[in-house]
């Protein structure tokens, strides 16, 4: 069912069987491809991209790696460079005495441990400085293509107007969300709820009556839908 069909006319909220195959089917018509939101040029400058990303939008992360690339584009030469350089650079981003001690920090790491490059394994990742199980996932499933569900704040908020999850917190909704769907879907699927979640389901501009796929689902919805935030 595309985007701009109207929903069913008869007010029956659809079986969660029926919601999963309806939101895999709109999504894959709205974006048969799915870009990475944040660019870079290897794992590594992945890596730091997603890092950089916590608290600010990949819009702002774009506008500032091109000049973090300047200073270093790989571990080796990353570590070398004294962190207040680092911060200076980055510091529209957000957060810039965390994120620049971590990225020198796990480039140190990297050259040590990993002779300079960045792993494909989940635990290994989530050992390194300012990288969690998000930005580890986003990591597995983007740079190495390996199955992964990262959950970020658009696809808790989606998952839970979408009665996929009940929203307790993002490890819950990570569990259920692969549970629902098709393993080979993931890295696919979590990039396109995202740009769903910005472009027609937004925390302000969707209450979980207002979007396609909202009213689709839950078409005898009454009142708006109340989320959790993670």
């Amino acid at each position: 069912m595309s985007e701009l069909n109207t929903p069913p006319t008869a007010a029956v909220n659809l079986k969660k069987a029926e919601r999963v195959a309806l939101i895999q089917q709109t999504l894959d018509e709205l974006y048969p491809t799915t870009p990475i939101p944040l660019d870079h040029f290897d794992a590594y400058s992945l890596l730091i991209a997603v890092l950089l990303s916590a608290q600010c939008t990949d819009a702002r992360v774009n506008q500032i790696t091109p000049a973090l690339w300047q200073l270093a584009d790989n571990p080796h030469d990353m570590a070398k460079v004294p962190i207040e350089e680092i911060k200076a650079v980055i510091r529209p981003c957000g957060l810039s005495p965390q994120k620049s001690k971590a990225i020198s920090v796990l480039s140190q790491r990297l050259v040590d441990e990993f002779d300079g490059q960045v792993p494909a394994d989940m635990a290994a990742l989530e050992t390194l400085p300012g990288v969690g199980h998000k930005t580890a996932s986003v990591v597995m499933s983007q740079a190495f293509g390996v199955p992964a569900f990262p959950v970020d704040t658009h696809i808790h908020r989606l998952a839970q107007r979408w009665g996929l999850t009940n929203g307790k917190n993002v490890v819950q909704t990570e569990k259920d969300l692969k549970r629902l769907f098709p393993k080979e879907s993931w890295n696919k699927l979590h990039l396109q709820i995202i740009y769903y979640g910005r472009e027609h389901c937004s925390a302000r501009g969707c209450n979980g009556l207002v979007c396609g796929i909202c009213r689709a689902c839950y078409p005898a919805r009454k009142h708006p839908k109340q989320v959790q935030k993670p």
